[in-house]
């Protein structure tokens, strides 16, 4: 007799290009979520302030030369 060999289709290569659409998409939206708070300025505000307080700090602690030869 005769028997028909049935051939399943193989999804593997559909399931895999799936997957890595969907990983690139998550990678593209949570990097645009990532970003956002820069578009606020608060990042740079903060950083002006931080800078600030380190320059206040040098200029605190620098000593004068009588100061060093204990006059």
């Amino acid at each position: 007799m005769a028997e028909k060999i049935v051939e399943e289709k193989d999804n593997t290569w559909v399931i895999v290009g799936v997957c890595i659409a969907a990983i690139i998409l998550l990678v593209v939206l949570l990097k645009k979520d990532e970003t956002r708070h820069l578009e606020s300025g608060a990042v740079a505000e903060l950083q002006q302030e931080t800078f600030s307080k380190i320059e206040k700090r040098h200029t605190q602690n620098t000593s004068t030369p009588e100061q060093i030869s204990g006059k």
